[in-house]
């Protein structure tokens, strides 16, 4: 079978079958190709995820980029992100388009009930993240710095901002004898492309990031307002799809696309589907009122530009990442980075999840509820939506 050929339907049935959200999707991956198919030795594959979890951006989606980058270069690597994502993006395009046509009561029950499992996957992405990410008392108490600076700005583009200061103190408290450069095989990952291309991929990615917004400014273009929100937003959140909840949202409805309740019934659903938790773009770009685009085509615009900066770090990074990670300064400030994404997630989840979702005691019982199911249950985040919005129906619709 032609590479492009085996990568696209090997990532396909992926996106059918990958619940779970990112943690889950990088165990699936691993058991692919790793394990099964023996596309990546043990080595490459770690050095490949941990180029992904260092650069902004869908982290699994970026590693299935980069994945298929190396088993079958360009083609391969956009083989495997339409196999992966188009299942999600399909649904929740779906999904939109019946939200325009239903047009639900802000206070469904049902929607409600929506929002209480958002408030529930967050904090459990919080949990794990803090475990994973702050093990030690100075980067917790960076995490709740930084998640107070967070709440007192207000401002979700601060993130940038905290996740810069995270990464000066990083490099100034967490260096230790552990962050020495450790040789590697995967020292060869970044062959396949001359530094000069990456460089390239690189540079376009910084004049798209500026350029955008500026020319929409200058020129007043609705259309490039509406790509680079979105571009801007896949290039700047760090840690996942959850912490790009504020900025997706503070792009949206200030601008009066939508509403907070369409906004966290859409974030609601994509806990519910398969592959990548930043096809939510598609459903924003679909539900869009008074946007430049909407409907199908706002769909499939959202979801390319929030992907498109992805991709251009993962074909611009791959060929230097060897040198920065044996770098032991770097090695101590993506500590840093790390524990102020952890406080940006803490931050997300009070505003605006929790303030939307949990609005009296009887919201509070469902979601405590979810909880416990979905933290000492196990109990699959897809299926925690559509009993969330089960209970969202049956304790507040019916009392």
């Amino acid at each position: 079978m032609n590479r492009v050929l085996e990568v696209f339907v090997v990532f396909l049935r992926l996106g059918f079958t990958s619940f779970g959200g990112p943690v889950a999707h990088l165990a699936f991956f691993h058991d692919a190709f790793v394990k099964r198919l023996k596309w990546l030795d043990e080595e490459t594959y770690s050095d490949t995820l941990a180029l992904c979890q260092f650069l902004p951006g869908p982290g699994s989606s970026q590693l299935g980029f980069a994945i298929g980058y190396l088993r079958a270069g360009i083609p391969g690597a956009f083989a495997a992100f339409v196999g992966f994502t188009v299942p999600s993006a399909a649904l929740m395009i779906g999904f939109g388009m019946g939200m325009l046509h239903i047009s639900p009561d802000a206070d469904a029950p049902w929607l409600q009930g929506l929002k209480i499992a958002v408030v529930v996957v967050v904090a459990k992405a919080v949990w794990g993240m803090a475990k994973q990410l702050c093990p030690d008392r100075s980067r917790i108490t960076l995490a709740i710095a930084c998640a107070v600076t967070m709440l007192a700005l207000g401002i979700a583009w601060a993130q940038v901002a905290v996740i810069v200061i995270g990464g000066v103190f990083g490099a100034m408290i967490f260096r230790s004898k552990d962050d020495a450069p450790i040789p590697t095989k995967a020292a060869e990952i970044g062959k396949q492309e001359s530094r000069l291309k990456s460089s390239f991929w690189l540079v376009l990615f910084f004049v798209m990031l500026i350029g955008l917004p500026s020319a929409a400014n200058i020129f007043g273009w609705e259309e490039a307002t509406f790509f680079s929100g979105f571009f801007q937003a896949g290039s700047l959140v760090f840690g996942g799809g959850h912490v790009i909840l504020p900025l997706l949202r503070d792009f949206v409805v200030p601008n009066g696309w939508m509403t907070d309740d369409a906004f966290m019934a859409g974030y609601g659903a994509a806990q519910a589907m398969p592959g990548p938790l930043f096809t939510i773009a598609a459903y924003l770009g679909t539900v869009a009122q008074d946007a430049p685009f909407g409907g199908i085509v706002g769909g499939i615009v959202a979801l390319l530009a929030i992907f498109v900066p992805s991709w251009l770090l993962v074909l611009g990074a791959l060929p230097f990442w060897k040198r920065m990670r044996g770098n032991p300064v770097f090695a101590a400030a993506l500590k840093g980075a790390n524990a102020a994404v952890v406080g940006i997630l803490i931050a997300a989840l009070y505003q605006p999840v929790w303030l939307a979702g949990i609005r009296e005691p009887r919201h509070f019982i469902i979601g405590l509820i979810l909880f416990g199911l979905v933290m000492f249950w196990k109990l699959p985040p897809w299926a925690s939506v559509i009993l969330a919005a089960g209970l969202g129906y049956g304790i507040l619709g019916l009392t």
